[in-house]
């Protein structure tokens, strides 16, 4: 299927969007982390569920599925944080991702799977699934939020050189494909504790901003 081309500040307008569409109905304070449940079930009004995504649609590696025409997110129960709460970023990551195929894709025509958006792990590549990844981390991460926290720490909107310590966690993996294993710095680690998102999250998105230089 042909995805229309987005260019990320288009993503961010839209998930910009849909938070402020949340803090004008709800009057909530806009602080993280952001209530990504909340947004899909009470201002959308998508039903939220967990279920066992591999089985149920034969399929190996979905984390999560949106059927447009019921209006139904399904997040793979690997995934439920309340059964293990060290998946809490990445299952808030896999909500945020499904808020942007909502936004981003629901109007387009899926011709496979009744109208479902299915998300494979290693389906990252896909242009859709790039577009609902850049909208997640928007969304999860707005960049007010992130330069605020960025001044508390520091005081300043300054960049912070990471290089070496990311040089010295890659050294003890020498050999190992550098893109596979995940290396998180501390101060990313630190700040995803406050926007409960994982630390590789957090890294892309600061690196994104060009708060943090990793190289």
């Amino acid at each position: 299927m042909r995805v229309p081309y987005l260019h990320k500040a288009d993503i961010e307008a839209a998930a910009n969007e849909l938070l402020m569409s949340y803090h004008y109905k709800f009057g909530m304070e806009e602080a993280p982390p952001v209530p990504v449940e909340e947004i899909l079930e009470s201002l959308l009004g998508l039903a939220l569920e967990f279920d066992d995504l591999d089985a149920l649609l034969d399929k190996e590696g979905v984390l999560g599925a949106t059927w447009v025409d019921e209006r139904r997110v399904v997040i793979n129960e690997r995934l439920d944080p309340t059964e293990d709460p060290s998946v809490e970023g990445r299952y808030r990551f896999t909500v945020a991702h499904e808020l942007g195929h909502w936004e981003l894709h629901r109007h387009l025509n899926f011709d496979d799977d009744g109208q479902a958006i299915l998300c494979r792990s290693k389906s990252k590549r896909d242009p859709m699934e790039w577009q609902a990844d850049c909208f997640a981390g928007y969304l999860l991460m707005p960049k007010g939020d992130v330069l605020r926290s960025w001044e508390e720490v520091f005081g300043t909107h300054d960049p912070y050189d990471a290089s070496e310590e990311l040089y010295n966690m890659q050294s003890r993996f020498d050999g190992e494909d550098e893109s596979e294993l995940g290396l998180v710095v501390d101060l990313a680690r630190d700040l995803a504790e406050v926007f409960q998102v994982s630390g590789l999250a957090m890294q892309i998105r600061l690196a994104d901003m060009g708060l943090l230089k990793l190289r």
